[in-house]
């Protein structure tokens, strides 16, 4: 049952969310140089699905597990929800210093599944605690102000990126891209690492600040009771507690989020399909490179780990592969960060249209805007002209967000709230990890191994999504649909 709780002013509705700055920036940084860093390292366009496992995997596990447990956690000093997202962030910090440190593919993946896994343990307790301090008529506003922060972070992440190759990429020179084995390997430029820096910075300090400046609502003697009761019980059954909860929350669930589901299944598969392909996608149509391109790059580079000798063309050729794939890196953390720029500009205006259009009309509109802006971004080719499509994949992301998360909020249990975002995050990874494992082979027997074709396949993705949002309906009393 949901009790009473006293509305929270602007600057305690900013600072409860200031953390979510940090946790995105590390996402930024995910989404935009991650798969670049792996590409750097010698992986194929057909295996960056699967390098990318370790997102969906880790959210499928870690969020709904962690929100379960938090939900059954009190601490006086610390609360409920703060040890959660403070322990993903600390963690999260020392793999952003580590991860351009990178030397071997393998290294760098690892370093993702532990990435991962932190920000995850941070994410879920984090949305819980917003909604924990929130009234309902409060609910879309401080989801919306959630989005801001998210914007915030992943624009400074991809504008860092973009900025950082402008300022201090250096260019290869002589036989410097490969003189010795180390440097071969070591392939991740330079200017990469201060972003990275950047982020182990950011991640760490926002969270505190929202942690010293947020205190959480003590739960009710009744909830205490609960908590206490489950903190009695053996070890063995607290562990499988979690579990249980999840599987009797998943057979309790509103229709509203089984429809929600529905669209999440294509708007987040689409999604993942553009931040592995974008950069990419520009090598092609931006800069020129095949197909043809990148294999004979990928042999001198082989020829140069093997210590062979590397003729004067081709180590030209392959300087000039490496220089435009950074300049295509920097170009996505252009658009990135203005598509975020603009989720940062549009997230609260949000509010008074959901208000007054409704909920699910602004998120109909907000998924057709990002497939017509995905399935426009392979046919330009001018660098500033590609920000255009972005100004709409902004509206898109601001609103995916932040008003599925409201709309949720208000048709679940309070004493729940916790197990039920995690599983609004399984929503998310669920389709992240179909992605993993089928998209490989659909881009390399049906797409033509095309990163073009790929951008124009989670175009498609959106579209049918906005299709599917167009049944989610929630009426003022609760969890009912309309049918």
């Amino acid at each position: 049952m949901k009790i009473g709780k006293p509305s929270l002013s602007f600057w305690q509705i900013w600072n409860m969310n200031v953390g979510f700055f940090g946790i995105q920036f590390s996402f930024g940084l995910q989404q935009t140089a991650i798969n670049p860093i792996f590409s750097f390292l010698g992986a194929h366009h057909e295996e960056l699905p699967l390098l990318n496992l370790a997102g969906p995997v880790t959210g499928l596990l870690v969020q709904p597990i962690i929100g379960a447990i938090s939900d059954k956690t009190w601490s006086p000093r610390w609360g409920r929800r703060k040890p959660f997202f403070l322990i993903g962030a600390i963690v999260a910090s020392l793999c952003l210093f580590a991860f351009p440190f990178s030397s071997h593919l393998w290294f760098a993946v690892g370093l993702l599944w532990i990435l991962d896994a932190a920000n995850n343990t941070a994410m879920e307790p984090y949305r819980a605690f917003v909604g924990d301090k929130l009234p309902d008529r409060q609910l879309t506003y401080g989801f919306q102000m959630q989005s801001l922060f998210v914007g915030a972070g992943i624009t400074l992440a991809n504008f860092s990126l973009f900025l950082f190759q402008d300022w201090f990429s250096v260019p290869n020179e002589g036989s410097g891209l490969c003189s010795t084995a180390t440097e071969v390997v070591s392939a991740i430029p330079v200017w990469v690492y201060y972003s990275f820096f950047l982020g182990g910075m950011a991640s760490l300090g926002t969270i505190l600040w929202s942690v010293w400046k947020t205190p959480e609502i003590p739960p009710t003697p009744n909830e205490l009771e609960h908590i206490n009761e489950h903190a009695g019980q053996p070890l063995a059954k607290r562990v499988l507690v979690p579990f249980v909860e999840i599987y009797k929350a998943i057979g309790q669930m509103p229709k509203l989020m089984w429809r929600l589901a529905g669209v999440y299944l294509f708007q987040w598969y689409a999604l993942f399909v553009y931040w592995q392909f974008i950069t990419p996608m520009l090598r092609s149509s931006m800069f020129g490179i095949d197909g043809a391109d990148t294999e004979r790059f990928d042999s001198i580079m082989a020829a140069c780990n093997a210590g062979s000798p590397i003729g004067s063309d081709d180590m030209a050729f392959a300087q000039n592969i490496q220089a435009l794939s950074e300049q295509a890196l920097a170009q996505t953390g252009l658009m990135n960060g203005t598509y975020n720029l603009v989720t940062m500009v549009v997230a609260l205006a949000l509010v008074p249209l959901a208000g007054r259009h409704g909920s699910k009309r602004v998120y109909v509109l907000s998924l057709a805007l990002t497939g017509m802006a995905m399935l426009s971004m392979p046919y330009i080719d001018d660098p500033y002209v590609l920000l255009l499509p972005m100004v709409l994949f902004g509206i898109g992301w601001a609103a995916m967000m932040g008003i599925p998360y409201a709309m949720v909020s208000r048709v679940i249990p309070e004493e729940r709230r916790g197990v039920y975002m995690g599983i609004v995050n399984m929503m998310i990874v669920i389709p992240m990890l179909i992605q993993t494992v089928t998209f490989g082979p659909i881009i390399k027997n049906l797409l033509d191994n095309e990163a073009v074709n790929a951008i124009l396949f989670g175009g498609v993705f959106f579209m049918v999504a906005a299709i599917l949002a167009m049944r989610l309906q929630l009426l003022p009393q609760g969890d009912t649909i309309v049918d």
